[in-house]
Protein backbone atom coordinates (compact mmCIF):
# COMPACT_ATOMS: atom_id res chain seq x y z
CA UNK A 1 0.00 0.00 0.00
CA UNK A 2 1.54 3.28 -1.11
CA UNK A 3 2.04 5.91 1.55
CA UNK A 4 0.45 9.25 0.75
CA UNK A 5 2.83 12.04 -0.02
CA UNK A 6 3.03 14.68 2.73
CA UNK A 7 1.08 17.79 1.95
CA UNK A 8 3.22 20.89 1.68
CA UNK A 9 2.81 23.33 4.56
CA UNK A 10 1.48 26.71 3.67
CA UNK A 11 3.61 29.64 4.73
CA UNK A 12 2.30 31.44 7.80
CA UNK A 13 3.65 34.74 6.43
CA UNK A 14 1.21 36.19 3.97
CA UNK A 15 1.75 39.07 1.58
CA UNK A 16 -0.53 41.20 3.73
CA UNK A 17 1.69 40.58 6.76
CA UNK A 18 4.80 41.60 4.82
CA UNK A 19 3.18 44.81 3.63
CA UNK A 20 1.93 45.55 7.15
CA UNK A 21 5.39 45.12 8.68
CA UNK A 22 7.03 47.22 5.97
CA UNK A 23 4.44 49.94 6.39
CA UNK A 24 5.00 49.92 10.15
CA UNK A 25 8.78 50.25 9.75
CA UNK A 26 8.42 53.08 7.23
CA UNK A 27 5.94 54.86 9.51
CA UNK A 28 8.31 54.68 12.49
CA UNK A 29 11.23 56.00 10.41
CA UNK A 30 9.05 58.82 9.05
CA UNK A 31 7.89 59.71 12.56
CA UNK A 32 11.47 59.86 13.89
CA UNK A 33 12.55 61.99 10.93
CA UNK A 34 9.57 64.30 11.47
CA UNK A 35 10.39 64.73 15.16
CA UNK A 36 14.05 65.46 14.42
CA UNK A 37 13.02 68.17 11.95
CA UNK A 38 10.47 69.81 14.30
CA UNK A 39 12.38 70.04 17.57
CA UNK A 40 11.28 73.63 18.26
CA UNK A 41 7.60 72.88 17.72
CA UNK A 42 7.92 69.67 19.72
CA UNK A 43 9.57 71.56 22.59
CA UNK A 44 6.83 74.21 22.60
CA UNK A 45 4.09 71.58 22.44
CA UNK A 46 5.50 69.49 25.30
CA UNK A 47 6.18 72.50 27.49
CA UNK A 48 2.73 73.94 26.83
CA UNK A 49 1.10 70.57 27.55
CA UNK A 50 2.92 70.29 30.89
CA UNK A 51 1.91 73.85 31.82
CA UNK A 52 -1.70 73.20 30.80
CA UNK A 53 -1.81 70.02 32.91
CA UNK A 54 -0.44 71.89 35.93
CA UNK A 55 -3.04 74.66 35.58
CA UNK A 56 -5.81 72.14 34.90
CA UNK A 57 -5.27 70.64 38.35
CA UNK A 58 -6.04 74.04 39.86
CA UNK A 59 -9.06 74.40 37.56
CA UNK A 60 -10.37 71.00 38.68
CA UNK A 61 -9.92 71.96 42.32
CA UNK A 62 -12.07 75.07 41.80
CA UNK A 63 -14.63 73.10 39.76
CA UNK A 64 -15.04 70.61 42.61
CA UNK A 65 -15.97 73.54 44.84
CA UNK A 66 -18.90 74.39 42.59
CA UNK A 67 -17.35 76.92 40.21
CA UNK A 68 -18.09 76.49 36.51
CA UNK A 69 -15.11 75.28 34.50
CA UNK A 70 -15.05 78.35 32.26
CA UNK A 71 -14.95 80.68 35.26
CA UNK A 72 -12.41 78.43 36.96
CA UNK A 73 -10.12 78.77 33.93
CA UNK A 74 -10.50 82.56 34.04
CA UNK A 75 -9.72 82.59 37.76
CA UNK A 76 -6.62 80.41 37.37
CA UNK A 77 -5.31 82.46 34.46
CA UNK A 78 -5.90 85.65 36.46
CA UNK A 79 -3.99 84.29 39.46
CA UNK A 80 -1.12 83.07 37.27
CA UNK A 81 -0.93 86.44 35.50
CA UNK A 82 -0.98 88.32 38.81
CA UNK A 83 1.75 86.11 40.27
CA UNK A 84 3.96 86.53 37.20
CA UNK A 85 3.47 90.30 37.15
CA UNK A 86 4.12 90.55 40.89
CA UNK A 87 7.28 88.45 40.69
CA UNK A 88 8.39 90.50 37.71
CA UNK A 89 7.92 93.80 39.52
CA UNK A 90 9.61 92.42 42.63
CA UNK A 91 12.55 90.58 41.07
CA UNK A 92 13.27 92.10 37.66
CA UNK A 93 14.58 95.53 38.87
CA UNK A 94 17.18 94.10 41.30
CA UNK A 95 18.06 91.33 38.83
CA UNK A 96 18.64 93.89 36.07
CA UNK A 97 20.65 96.14 38.40
CA UNK A 98 22.83 93.34 39.69
CA UNK A 99 23.09 91.83 36.21
CA UNK A 100 24.41 95.10 34.78
CA UNK A 101 26.89 95.37 37.63
CA UNK A 102 27.98 91.79 37.00
CA UNK A 103 28.55 92.48 33.30
CA UNK A 104 30.51 95.61 34.17
CA UNK A 105 32.67 93.64 36.61
CA UNK A 106 33.43 90.81 34.21
CA UNK A 107 36.67 92.31 32.77
CA UNK A 108 38.03 92.94 36.27
CA UNK A 109 36.99 89.46 37.38
CA UNK A 110 38.69 87.96 34.33
CA UNK A 111 41.91 89.82 35.15
CA UNK A 112 41.70 88.63 38.74
CA UNK A 113 41.12 85.06 37.59
CA UNK A 114 44.20 85.17 35.36
CA UNK A 115 46.43 85.91 38.35
CA UNK A 116 45.28 83.01 40.51
CA UNK A 117 47.94 80.26 40.95
CA UNK A 118 45.76 77.40 39.73
CA UNK A 119 44.78 79.31 36.57
CA UNK A 120 48.44 80.06 35.84
CA UNK A 121 49.25 76.36 36.10
CA UNK A 122 46.33 75.37 33.86
CA UNK A 123 47.19 78.08 31.34
CA UNK A 124 50.78 76.81 31.13
CA UNK A 125 49.51 73.35 30.21
CA UNK A 126 46.33 74.06 28.21
CA UNK A 127 46.96 77.61 26.87
CA UNK A 128 43.52 78.78 28.07
CA UNK A 129 44.06 82.48 27.34
CA UNK A 130 45.04 81.80 23.76
CA UNK A 131 41.98 79.63 23.21
CA UNK A 132 39.65 82.23 24.74
CA UNK A 133 41.25 84.97 22.63
CA UNK A 134 40.85 82.97 19.42
CA UNK A 135 37.23 82.10 20.16
CA UNK A 136 36.50 85.73 20.99
CA UNK A 137 37.95 86.91 17.69
CA UNK A 138 36.01 84.26 15.81
CA UNK A 139 32.74 85.31 17.38
CA UNK A 140 33.42 89.00 16.85
CA UNK A 141 34.24 88.42 13.20
CA UNK A 142 31.14 86.42 12.38
CA UNK A 143 28.29 88.49 13.78
CA UNK A 144 27.72 91.84 15.39
CA UNK A 145 27.00 91.40 19.10
CA UNK A 146 24.22 93.99 19.09
CA UNK A 147 22.36 92.34 16.22
CA UNK A 148 22.84 88.95 17.85
CA UNK A 149 21.40 90.21 21.14
CA UNK A 150 18.40 91.83 19.41
CA UNK A 151 17.73 88.66 17.46
CA UNK A 152 17.92 86.59 20.63
CA UNK A 153 15.45 88.83 22.46
CA UNK A 154 12.98 88.81 19.54
CA UNK A 155 13.21 85.02 19.26
CA UNK A 156 12.71 84.58 23.00
CA UNK A 157 9.65 86.86 23.05
CA UNK A 158 8.11 85.08 20.05
CA UNK A 159 8.72 81.70 21.67
CA UNK A 160 7.22 82.89 24.96
CA UNK A 161 4.08 84.20 23.25
CA UNK A 162 3.67 80.96 21.30
CA UNK A 163 4.20 78.98 24.50
CA UNK A 164 1.55 80.98 26.41
CA UNK A 165 -1.04 80.77 23.63
CA UNK A 166 -0.49 77.03 23.22
CA UNK A 167 -0.85 76.48 26.96
CA UNK A 168 -4.08 78.50 27.09
CA UNK A 169 -5.58 76.72 24.08
CA UNK A 170 -4.64 73.32 25.52
CA UNK A 171 -6.20 74.27 28.84
CA UNK A 172 -9.44 75.47 27.23
CA UNK A 173 -9.89 72.90 24.45
CA UNK A 174 -7.65 69.99 25.45
CA UNK A 175 -10.14 68.19 27.70
CA UNK A 176 -12.93 68.37 25.11
CA UNK A 177 -10.58 67.06 22.42
CA UNK A 178 -9.50 64.12 24.61
CA UNK A 179 -13.13 63.33 25.47
CA UNK A 180 -14.14 63.38 21.80
CA UNK A 181 -11.25 61.07 20.93
CA UNK A 182 -12.16 58.58 23.66
CA UNK A 183 -15.83 58.63 22.59
CA UNK A 184 -14.84 57.32 19.15
CA UNK A 185 -13.21 54.21 20.61
CA UNK A 186 -14.92 50.89 21.20
CA UNK A 187 -16.33 50.44 24.72
CA UNK A 188 -14.05 47.45 25.36
CA UNK A 189 -10.95 49.55 24.63
CA UNK A 190 -12.18 52.89 25.95
CA UNK A 191 -11.82 51.92 29.62
CA UNK A 192 -8.14 51.08 29.17
CA UNK A 193 -7.35 54.40 27.49
CA UNK A 194 -9.34 56.37 30.05
CA UNK A 195 -7.49 54.64 32.86
CA UNK A 196 -4.13 55.39 31.26
CA UNK A 197 -5.08 59.03 30.64
CA UNK A 198 -6.13 59.54 34.27
CA UNK A 199 -2.92 57.97 35.60
CA UNK A 200 -0.72 60.04 33.28
CA UNK A 201 -2.67 63.19 34.16
CA UNK A 202 -2.20 62.64 37.90
CA UNK A 203 1.44 61.63 37.54
CA UNK A 204 2.46 64.60 35.41
CA UNK A 205 0.48 67.06 37.52
CA UNK A 206 1.98 65.81 40.76
CA UNK A 207 5.47 65.88 39.31
CA UNK A 208 5.10 69.46 38.05
CA UNK A 209 3.77 70.71 41.37
CA UNK A 210 6.61 69.06 43.26
CA UNK A 211 9.20 70.31 40.77
CA UNK A 212 8.05 73.91 41.18
CA UNK A 213 8.30 73.44 44.93
CA UNK A 214 11.87 72.15 44.62
CA UNK A 215 12.83 75.14 42.44
CA UNK A 216 11.36 77.54 44.99
CA UNK A 217 13.15 75.82 47.90
CA UNK A 218 16.43 75.91 46.00
CA UNK A 219 16.10 79.61 45.16
CA UNK A 220 15.09 80.65 48.69
CA UNK A 221 17.78 78.64 50.49
CA UNK A 222 20.47 79.74 48.05
CA UNK A 223 19.43 83.39 48.42
CA UNK A 224 19.68 83.14 52.21
CA UNK A 225 23.07 81.42 52.03
CA UNK A 226 24.55 83.90 49.54
CA UNK A 227 23.33 86.83 51.64
CA UNK A 228 24.92 85.31 54.76
CA UNK A 229 28.32 84.92 53.10
CA UNK A 230 27.93 88.41 51.55
CA UNK A 231 28.20 87.17 48.00
CA UNK A 232 27.90 89.93 45.38
CA UNK A 233 25.13 89.65 42.81
CA UNK A 234 23.34 87.15 45.06
CA UNK A 235 19.87 87.56 43.55
CA UNK A 236 20.56 86.58 39.91
CA UNK A 237 22.82 83.78 41.11
CA UNK A 238 20.10 82.45 43.44
CA UNK A 239 17.47 82.64 40.67
CA UNK A 240 19.88 80.75 38.40
CA UNK A 241 20.37 78.13 41.11
CA UNK A 242 16.60 77.76 41.54
CA UNK A 243 15.94 77.30 37.84
CA UNK A 244 18.72 74.69 37.68
CA UNK A 245 16.44 72.31 39.57
CA UNK A 246 14.32 72.07 36.41
CA UNK A 247 17.06 69.75 35.16
CA UNK A 248 17.05 66.91 37.71
CA UNK A 249 20.36 65.73 39.18
CA UNK A 250 22.61 67.45 36.64
CA UNK A 251 21.38 71.06 36.81
CA UNK A 252 22.14 71.85 40.47
CA UNK A 253 25.57 70.21 40.18
CA UNK A 254 26.65 72.28 37.16
CA UNK A 255 25.25 75.59 38.43
CA UNK A 256 26.63 74.96 41.94
CA UNK A 257 30.10 74.40 40.49
CA UNK A 258 29.83 77.62 38.45
CA UNK A 259 28.72 79.66 41.49
CA UNK A 260 31.53 78.14 43.56
CA UNK A 261 34.04 79.20 40.90
CA UNK A 262 32.53 82.67 40.92
CA UNK A 263 32.84 82.76 44.73
CA UNK A 264 36.51 81.81 44.42
CA UNK A 265 37.11 84.75 42.08
CA UNK A 266 35.17 87.35 44.05
CA UNK A 267 35.55 86.27 47.68
CA UNK A 268 38.59 84.06 47.95
CA UNK A 269 39.27 80.50 48.97
CA UNK A 270 37.25 80.44 52.23
CA UNK A 271 34.09 81.81 50.62
CA UNK A 272 34.51 79.30 47.78
CA UNK A 273 34.96 76.48 50.29
CA UNK A 274 31.75 77.50 52.09
CA UNK A 275 29.90 77.65 48.75
CA UNK A 276 31.23 74.23 47.73
CA UNK A 277 30.11 72.69 51.03
CA UNK A 278 26.66 74.27 50.73
CA UNK A 279 26.04 73.12 47.16
CA UNK A 280 27.31 69.61 47.87
CA UNK A 281 25.06 69.30 50.94
CA UNK A 282 22.04 70.78 49.19
CA UNK A 283 22.69 68.69 46.08
CA UNK A 284 22.66 65.54 48.21
CA UNK A 285 19.48 66.70 49.95
CA UNK A 286 17.68 67.46 46.71
CA UNK A 287 18.98 64.48 44.76
CA UNK A 288 18.56 61.82 47.46
CA UNK A 289 15.59 63.04 49.52
CA UNK A 290 13.42 65.69 47.85
CA UNK A 291 13.50 64.56 44.22
CA UNK A 292 13.18 60.78 44.80
CA UNK A 293 10.34 61.38 47.26
CA UNK A 294 8.45 63.43 44.69
CA UNK A 295 9.16 61.11 41.77
CA UNK A 296 8.13 58.00 43.71
CA UNK A 297 5.05 59.47 45.37
CA UNK A 298 3.70 61.42 42.38
CA UNK A 299 5.29 60.25 39.13
CA UNK A 300 6.14 56.75 40.47
CA UNK A 301 9.31 56.66 38.40
CA UNK A 302 12.39 54.69 39.46
CA UNK A 303 15.50 56.92 39.84
CA UNK A 304 17.46 54.72 37.39
CA UNK A 305 14.69 55.10 34.79
CA UNK A 306 14.74 58.85 35.44
CA UNK A 307 18.49 59.10 34.87
CA UNK A 308 18.34 57.03 31.66
CA UNK A 309 15.43 59.12 30.36
CA UNK A 310 17.38 62.30 31.08
CA UNK A 311 20.47 61.02 29.27
CA UNK A 312 18.61 60.02 26.10
CA UNK A 313 16.31 63.05 25.94
CA UNK A 314 19.16 65.49 26.57
CA UNK A 315 20.90 63.96 23.56
CA UNK A 316 17.68 64.30 21.53
CA UNK A 317 16.29 67.67 22.67
CA UNK A 318 19.00 69.40 24.68
CA UNK A 319 18.20 71.02 28.02
CA UNK A 320 14.46 70.88 27.38
CA UNK A 321 14.75 67.12 27.10
CA UNK A 322 16.00 66.96 30.67
CA UNK A 323 12.98 68.97 31.85
CA UNK A 324 10.40 66.73 30.16
CA UNK A 325 12.29 63.47 30.76
CA UNK A 326 10.49 62.50 33.97
CA UNK A 327 6.92 63.16 32.68
CA UNK A 328 7.68 61.25 29.48
CA UNK A 329 9.18 58.38 31.47
CA UNK A 330 6.14 58.38 33.77
CA UNK A 331 3.74 58.31 30.81
CA UNK A 332 5.69 55.50 29.13
CA UNK A 333 5.70 53.56 32.38
CA UNK A 334 1.92 53.90 32.70
CA UNK A 335 1.37 52.74 29.11
CA UNK A 336 3.70 49.74 29.48
CA UNK A 337 2.10 48.73 32.79
CA UNK A 338 -1.36 48.91 31.23
CA UNK A 339 -0.29 46.80 28.24
CA UNK A 340 1.23 44.18 30.55
CA UNK A 341 -1.95 44.14 32.67
CA UNK A 342 -4.09 43.62 29.57
CA UNK A 343 -1.92 40.73 28.37
CA UNK A 344 -1.96 39.12 31.82
CA UNK A 345 -5.74 39.37 31.88
CA UNK A 346 -5.97 37.69 28.48
CA UNK A 347 -3.64 34.87 29.60
CA UNK A 348 -5.69 34.28 32.76
CA UNK A 349 -8.91 34.28 30.76
CA UNK A 350 -7.41 31.79 28.32
CA UNK A 351 -6.26 29.52 31.16
CA UNK A 352 -9.71 29.71 32.81
CA UNK A 353 -11.87 29.06 29.74
CA UNK A 354 -9.44 26.76 27.98
CA UNK A 355 -8.33 26.85 24.35
CA UNK A 356 -11.84 25.97 23.09
CA UNK A 357 -13.72 28.30 25.39
CA UNK A 358 -15.14 25.45 27.47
Amino acid sequence: MATPEPRPHRSQVSLTTVFTVCFGVVSVVALVFFLLKTKVALTLALGSAMTAVAMDHAVEALARRGLRRSWAIVAVMGVVTAVLVGLGLLLIPPIVTQGKALVAEMPALWQKLQHTPWFVRLDARLHLQEQVRESGFAVAGTVTPLLSAIGGVVTALAGLLAFLFLAIFMLVFGRDLATAFLAELKPAVRDHYERMAVKIYRSVGGYLGGLLGICAINAVLTTIFLVIIRMPFFLPLAILSGTSSLVPYVGPLVVGAAITLFALITGGAWIALAAAIYFVVYGQLEGNILAPFIYRRTAHVNPLVTLLAILFLVEFMGTVGAVVAVPIAAAAQVVIAEIVAIRRGRVRQHETTGPLGG
